[in-house]
């Protein structure tokens, strides 16, 4: 049987394991609520490297008020698996998408877990119920994958089965809120989530463009981010489209779109990643990327996802104000 799981208490120490980009960036987010935050890897140079991307993010997380500029990180880096996870309330896991590695990482922590420590896998496509094989007792592993970077991205998928401790959800729930983020919850388990299936289907139709010569990798970008791309930052597609149907909503627009629809999805393609595609895929993206560095395209995209962040959230949403003005 699982360990009891108070879902209202408050998670004052988690244990992040692995110190990669995922890693780095949930400790930051940890570390910027107060928390303290245990870190492991296996590379010898982690300290280092969460040191230099704690100064890094540290001012867009003060921008979004994720941080304050007197905030000194409680990071503590451990060379032991044990020590690591002996004392954490919540462990976030964020090591290599191999699942081999994963359940031998799981036999190697749970032993040492607190009574009532939750951990949570950022895997980003792996299935819960194969992920729970590398456990004695499943009660306390739940799927919490992000969206790079997690600091940034406010979006946290959850997904527990019926094997699941009572409170688990609730708990990783309030956790991940209370350090801004959104949290969406998985009814049943399902390939790479949600986000990531939604982002496969868009990405797929891209490749296939770009494979038949229809634009350039260039335009095919620039047609999402300077179109639906802006829409789908502040609504999702069902909301969307039920304003495009007008006073009648999705039905109305359904009724009016069946037909197009239906012709448009079958005429979708279906390409695969062939060293051919790809070769296509990465000449083109060096033609859009042009003379701009890595750290520089970094730089870019976080500035932007601050901007809109900020925007959005100075943003009231009128369901809010009216109920406020009631």
């Amino acid at each position: 049987m699982s360990d009891h799981i108070n879902p209202d208490e408050d998670v004052k120490t988690v244990a992040v394991i692995g110190a990669g980009l995922i890693g780095c960036s949930w400790a930051a987010l940890f570390a910027a609520s107060d928390r303290t935050v245990h870190l492991y890897d296996s590379r010898a140079d982690a300290a280092q490297a969460m040191s230099a991307f704690w100064t890094s993010v540290k001012p867009t997380l003060i921008e979004l008020g994720l941080a304050r500029s007197e905030t000194v990180p409680d990071v503590r880096v451990f060379t032991s698996l044990a020590e690591t996870v002996a004392t954490a309330d919540f462990v976030q896991e964020c090591i290599p998408e191999r699942l081999e590695a994963k359940l031998e990482l799981y036999r190697a922590i749970e032993p040492n877990l607190k009574p009532g420590a939750i951990v949570a896998t950022s895997s980003s496509g792996l299935k819960l119920s194969d992920l729970q094989a590398g456990w004695r007792d499943p009660g306390r592993i739940i799927i919490a994958h992000p969206f790079n970077p997690p600091h940034l991205i406010p979006l946290v998928e959850l997904y527990a089965d019926e094997r699941a401790a009572p409170g688990v959800l609730k708990r990783a729930a309030a956790l991940y809120e209370s350090c801004g983020k959104v949290t969406i919850t998985l009814k049943r388990e399902v390939l790479a989530h949600v986000a990531n299936r939604l982002q496969a289907a868009l990405w797929r139709e891209a490749i296939h463009l770009v494979a038949e010569g229809v634009a350039s990798l260039k335009d095919i970008d620039t047609a999402i981010s300077a179109g639906p791309g802006l829409r789908w930052a502040v609504m999702g597609p069902h909301l969307l489209l039920n304003l495009g149907g007008g006073e009648g909503g999705l039905r109305a627009y359904c009724e009016q779109f069946h037909d197009s629809y239906h012709l448009w999805w079958d005429d979708l393609g279906k390409p695969l990643l062939t060293p051919d595609t790809v070769d296509k895929l990465v000449e083109g993206l060096r033609e859009e990327i042009g003379a701009r560095e890595y750290t520089a395209l970094r730089q870019e995209r976080d500035a932007k996802l601050v901007a809109i962040l900020r925007a959005l959230r100075d943003v009231e949403p009128a369901h809010r104000i009216e109920t406020a003005d009631a």
